[in-house]
C-alpha cells in the first residue's frame, strides 16, 4: 500500500498529528473566492456535489472494492501525509474501477478544486505520473452515516474531501502539491514563489535580516505548534500595512487552487489563531536554483497554519491548517 513513484528526493512523510495560468490570474481568482460574498454559496454548492460523489461512488463500490480501499475512519492510513505514495494498490484509471467510479472520481477532484486549479493538477499529473487516473484513493469511514473522508494521493499530491468530519482541520487534514518540473518557468507551481518573493522585496534590510534564514527545516516539518513562540523567519505582526496585505496576497494564492468553501475554512483558522499578526514569513538560502537569490524555499507559519513551500530542484509543498492536534 506504500508504492512509490520513481521521485528519489520524496521523503518518508509524516503523519497529520507530526505534523493559474498566470500570477496575476491566481491572485485574483483567490481574492475573488476570499473576498466575494456572492461567490460563497456557490462554494458551498460545489462542496456539496464533491462530498454527493463520494457518497454515490461508496453506493457503488463492490464487497470486494470496499476491502481493499476502504477502511475505518480513524484509521493510520488517513493521518499519514507525503509528497509520493499509493494510500491503496490499484489506480484510478485500471480495471480495478468500472467507467462510471472513475467518472465519479473524476467528478470529486473536479469539485475539490477552482477551475484554475483543476487545470494546473491535470497537467502536473499528466507530466508527473502519466495521467491524473494513474494515482490512488481511499474512503475512510461510511459517507452519509457520520464521518468520513475521500483521499487521493500520488506523485506530489494529496486531495482530500471530508464533508467537515475532522474537527479542527482545514481540508480535512494536511495536504501536498508539487511538480516534477525543475525548470521554474515550467513549473505550474512557480508562480507562488514568484508571489512570495514579492513580499521579499518589499522588506527592509533589517526585515530582510530576521526573514532570510540560512537553512530551511525539513520539508515534512508542518506540524502545527499552537502558541508556541519558535516561528522562524519575520514576524507579520511587525510589518507595514501595505507589506502585510503582500503576506495575505501570498496566502491566498497559496490556497486559489482549491475550492471556495475549503478556503473559507482555512481562514477561519488563521483568524482562530490570533490572525495575520501572528504569523511569520521565513525564506531560506538554501535552494536558490539559478543563484539570482529568487529565494525558491519559503515558509509562512503561526498557531494554527503552516504551508511549506520547497521549490528546488523541484517544487514539494505542504499546507496544514486547523487547530494543534486536530
Amino acid at each position: 500500500m506504500q508504492n512509490q513513484n520513481n521521485c528519489h528526493d520524496c521523503g518518508d512523510g509524516v503523519s497529520r498529528r507530526q505534523f493559474v495560468q498566470t500570477l496575476g490570474t491566481a491572485a485574483i481568482a483567490g481574492s475573488a473566492m476570499l473576498n466575494t460574498g456572492s461567490l460563497l454559496s456557490a462554494g458551498d454548492k460545489k462542496k456539496a456535489i464533491a462530498e454527493t460523489a463520494v457518497t454515490e461512488l461508496y453506493s457503488t463500490l463492490t464487497d470486494k472494492q470496499k476491502q481493499t480501499m476502504c477502511f475505518s475512519f480513524n484509521h493510520q492510513l488517513r493521518t499519514r501525509i507525503n509528497a509520493n505514495w499509493a494510500i491503496t494498490k490499484p489506480t484510478i484509471g485500471g480495471a480495478f474501477y468500472t467507467k462510471e467510479q472513475q467518472a465519479l472520481i473524476k467528478k470529486i477532484v473536479q469539485n475539490v478544486t477552482s477551475e484554475d486549479g483543476f487545470q494546473r493538477f491535470l497537467k502536473q499529473m499528466d507530466e508527473d505520473s502519466g495521467g491524473w487516473d494513474l494515482n490512488h484513493i481511499a474512503i475512510f469511514g461510511e459517507p452519509g452515516t457520520g464521518k468520513f473522508e475521500w483521499e487521493l494521493t500520488g506523485r506530489h499530491v494529496t486531495l482530500r474531501a471530508d464533508g467537515d468530519s475532522v474537527e479542527g482541520a482545514a481540508f480535512g487534514g494536511p495536504i501536498v502539491y508539487g511538480h516534477g518540473e525543475s525548470d521554474p518557468a515550467q513549473n505550474v507551481f512557480h508562480y507562488q514563489t514568484q508571489a512570495a518573493n514579492e513580499v521579499f522585496k518589499a522588506l527592509d534590510t533589517d526585515q530582510r535580516k530576521l526573514a532570510l534564514l540560512q537553512k530551511s527545516p525539513k520539508e515534512t516539518q508542518v506540524q502545527l505548534q499552537g502558541n508556541k513562540p519558535a516561528f522562524g523567519g519575520v514576524s507579520v505582526g511587525s510589518l507595514s500595512s501595505d507589506q502585510v496585505e503582500l503576506v495575505e496576497s501570498v496566502i491566498k494564492t497559496i490556497l486559489a487552487p482549491y475550492r471556495e468553501a475549503d478556503v473559507n475554512e482555512a481562514l477561519s483558522f488563521i483568524k482562530k489563531g490570533g490572525g495575520m499578526e501572528k504569523l511569520n514569513m521565513a525564506f531560506y538560502q538554501n535552494g536558490d536554483l539559478k543563484n539570482d537569490k529568487v529565494w525558491d524555499i519559503w515558509r509562512i507559519e503561526g498557531p494554527t497554519f503552516v504551508t511549506h513551500f520547497r521549490g528546488a530542484p523541484h517544487v514539494h509543498a505542504y499546507i496544514n491548517i486547523g487547530m494543534k492536534n486536530a
